[in-house]
């Protein structure tokens, strides 16, 4: 079985690191690139590096930032915000990004990630997904979350696997930033209906258990989070030794 994936994430904007509560309410956790360099030093998977204000701001993801943190960390860098064409994603893997996370821009040009997928191979290719539940049905939302598609999350899912994406990037926008635990219900309907690996994102807490329940009853490949990682309310090390003891197969540094 491969091992799961402990992601710590970089909600960036004016160039700092931030964390809110359901998508709102933003509070400064810190310099981005000196978090990356941490995180990698503590065992990190991967690092997940968001321009959460790109798109809505209707301007390119900060680069030069990107730059910074590629040279301070050496495992896989995955970006986000802002890309809207074939040339933004080079310009982001030119910039040191191992992958290119797309939200907005492929649910508004799907064609995207096929000629993405297939320029630069779909192991670069991350659909990010915000969803969040209304009616008891997912509903895909876009723009940093402020906008209503019509897309049902499982329907998207199936749409991106056949286009060609890598793997999917999964936010529950109910459970962002409350620190009760993943969206274990969300998380399971995507990971079933997928042969695409999916990263969970949103909810973690202090409790250790809400990984250990996202990989086993989630179904998850691998588990973000943000806020307990930026003020050491949780160390991955201890995470990790911890998922590790319960039997949930994990690299350990």
């Amino acid at each position: 079985m491969l091992a799961k994936r402990i992601i710590p994430c970089l909600d960036v904007k004016d160039g700092q690191t931030v964390k809110g509560v359901n998508f709102l309410n933003l509070r400064h956790a810190g310099d981005p690139v000196s978090l990356s360099a941490r995180y990698s030093e503590e065992g990190a998977d991967e690092i997940v590096f968001l321009d959460i204000t790109a798109t809505n701001e209707g301007r390119d993801t900060m680069r030069n930032v990107v730059e910074k943190v590629a040279k301070q960390v050496f495992i896989p860098l995955t970006v986000g915000g802002g890309i809207r064409t074939i040339d933004d994603i080079r310009k982001i893997l030119l910039s040191g990004a191992d992958k290119a996370s797309l939200n907005t821009a492929a649910v508004k040009n799907p064609e995207i990630i096929q000629k993405a997928s297939q320029i630069y191979g779909s192991q670069c290719i991350v659909i990010a997904i915000d969803a969040k539940k209304e009616n008891n049905e997912w509903f895909v939302y876009i723009n940093a979350g402020t906008k209503k598609t019509e897309w049902k999350v499982l329907d998207w899912v199936k749409e991106v696997e056949k286009l060609g994406a890598g793997e999917i990037l999964l936010t529950s926008m109910d459970a962002d930033g409350t620190q009760n635990g993943f969206d274990i219900e969300l998380t399971r309907a995507v990971s079933l209906n997928t042969n695409l690996p999916v990263i969970a994102s949103g909810g973690a807490g202090a409790d250790m258990e809400h990984f250990s329940d996202i990989f086993e009853q989630g179904a998850a490949d691998a588990a973000l989070a943000a806020s307990i990682f930026h003020f050491d309310t949780v160390k991955i090390n201890d995470l990790k030794n911890f998922l590790y003891n319960k039997g949930v197969p994990t690299r350990l540094k």
